[in-house]
């Protein structure tokens, strides 16, 4: 935790609140006016699972409620049917498997078994669930919408009250949008990035046939994702990347114009601020996120680099555990960037919800100099890549590479260009161009910069020559140059002269192909052919001798 210097003498906090609070009249929150959404219907068809005697205890305090049935799954049978308890059905199975959300719960019983939902009340699916046993049905840090679990945070009387307000239909937003155009997860059968399908908390991301799929009804809108999502292709849409760091911006412009100093932007949830019982400081300006994961490494470096002094990020106990590990691992990377460009790490802090004194106190360092003037690309690599050279002309930058924390998007590649044939399968698969070629002539172009390390041309590489080297280079002469890594002359066709391919990967096909049949002999020279060439001398083969056919 740093250490802050008190020096509140030296601010005028009265003129800071009031410039804070004209700043927030003149820059709004941005709103979006018709988010779209996803709807839920619920016609109350509950299922209660557990051990018998915990099912009809729960039952009983429902007998009054407006449920349209109430199906008791004992996991623990006692052999009582529970006869007393109107419109309640029971069955016994002791190992349920559920999945679903709410209006849309699948129970069968054990893997592949028959629907529990048919056998008790004739449908293929129950609206809710409460689980009431040791182990919970659903092993997520974020269950879906209509799953309750009575626990220390939940107790049985909430999870009862909850059940009996999930009758009619509902709507919640899509949190997320996709573009699958800049998704690093896979490419021509390869497999590269996972990294939101290893952070979602709701378990709501899946990869079908190699693309990634989000699962509307079960997502929270946790915002991992789409802070963990190096090429942008997750975006969260309440609001969007480009408008929350065009509200930053504005804000802190607006707060400096009247007469405002020392911003401080504080990154929290709208829930955490809401429970505050205090106003902050008036050299703090909130920026009231849906979820703290809506925001990332991008947005809080980029307030340091539209005008703010430091940028503090609240953490508090009801953080999903994968969520709060988020949110120290892009904190971990994002002080590493900041020294490795010459600037003080004090200036990015996580801080507790509740501690008064460190969200109030005043920043040990001045902003920079200057703002970063420019609107933010659509592109999240490219925008960040805009604040990080803004911040290395206003620091002083290392010359060499700094280790990141594990699984960083951030490094270059160790290429054997020895015994590369610029073959171009890894510029095939690149997602963001970090590899390319030039097109006029074979050759194998890097630039360090718009690699986020998602490993596809590695896998890709059929000669094994391409390692992914992590790490950051905070010189933007470096990490911005596009670097030729490999070039050679065009190889010519034998047979009419057009550069079709190059030397090295001709040799190479020759030496994988030299005990095939097919190429015995002189027809090994068709491998020094363009493609048309190729098949005008297997034509001639044939007209020369017909039973060459035979072989073809």
């Amino acid at each position: 935790m740093p250490q802050f210097i008190d020096t509140r003498a030296l601010n005028d906090d009265a003129r800071n609140v009031a410039a804070r609070e004209a700043a927030l009249q003149q820059v709004s929150w941005p709103q979006n006016l018709a988010p779209p959404t996803v709807s839920y219907v619920s016609h109350g068809h509950v299922a209660i699972v557990g051990p018998a005697d915990a099912t009809r205890r729960a039952a009983r305090q429902l007998a009054e409620s407006e449920l349209a049935s109430v199906t008791l799954i004992a996991t623990q049978d006692d052999d009582d049917e529970a006869s007393d308890l109107a419109n309640t059905h029971y069955i016994a199975c002791d190992a349920p498997r559920l999945e679903g959300y709410l209006g849309a719960f699948r129970m069968t019983a054990g893997e592949n078994g028959p629907l529990l939902s048919k056998a008790t009340i004739g449908r293929d699916h129950f609206d809710a669930v409460l689980d009431l046993g040791a182990s919970p049905l659903m092993h997520y840090e974020l269950p879906p919408p209509g799953y309750h679990r009575v626990t220390h945070a939940t107790p049985l009387d909430q999870a009862i009250q909850d059940l009996q307000a999930c009758i009619g239909e509902f709507e919640k937003p899509r949190y997320f949008q996709i573009e699958s155009d800049l998704c690093a997860h896979a490419g021509r059968g390869q497999s590269g990035c996972t990294r939101c399908l290893d952070i979602c908390p709701a378990d709501a991301i899946s990869s079908v046939k190699q693309e990634i799929v989000i699962d509307p009804f079960r997502c929270h809108g946790a915002g991992s994702c789409t802070s963990v999502c190096p090429t942008g292709a997750i975006r969260y849409a309440l609001p969007t990347p480009e408008s929350l760091d065009d509200y930053i911006a504005r804000l802190l412009a607006s707060y400096q114009a009247e007469g405002g100093d020392t911003a401080v932007v504080r990154f929290l949830d709208q829930e955490t601020q809401a429970s505050e019982t205090t106003e902050a400081a008036g050299h703090v300006l909130d920026v009231p996120l849906e979820e703290l994961g809506a925001a990332g490494l991008d947005h809080w470096l980029g307030a340091l680099a539209r005008g703010a002094a430091e940028v503090r990020i609240v953490m508090h106990d009801a953080l999903p555990t994968s969520l709060a590990h988020l949110v120290r691992d892009q904190h971990a990377q994002a002080i590493t960037m900041l020294e490795s460009l010459g600037h003080d790490p004090r200036r990015l802090s996580l801080i507790d919800a509740g501690d008064i004194a460190i969200r109030d106190a005043l920043p040990i360092l001045p902003p920079l100099g200057e703002r970063l003037e420019t609107k933010r690309p659509h592109a999240k690599r490219e925008a960040l890549n805009a604040i990080l050279d803004f911040l290395a002309a206003h620091g002083t930058p290392r010359e060499t590479r700094v280790a990141m924390p594990a699984g960083a998007p951030f490094g270059t590649l160790d290429i054997d260009t020895d015994n590369c044939t610029l073959c171009m399968a890894c510029v095939a698969v690149c997602p963001t161009q970090a590899l390319s070629s030039p097109g006029q002539s074979p050759a194998l172009n890097f630039q360090e910069s718009a690699c986020v390390q998602c490993g596809l041309c590695e896998t890709a590489c059929p000669e094994q020559v391409i390692a992914l080297h992590p790490g950051f280079m905070a010189a933007p002469e470096t990490r911005n140059h596009v670097a030729t890594v490999k070039e050679e002359a065009p190889f010519e066709c034998i047979g009419c002269g057009k550069p079709f391919a190059t030397a090295s990967t001709i040799a190479s096909i020759k030496q994988k192909l030299a005990d095939h049949p097919y190429f015995a002999g002189d027809a090994i020279k068709r491998l020094e052919m363009c493609e048309d060439c190729r098949v005008k001398d297997i034509w001639h083969d044939m007209a020369r001798d017909p039973n060459a056919q035979l072989k073809v």
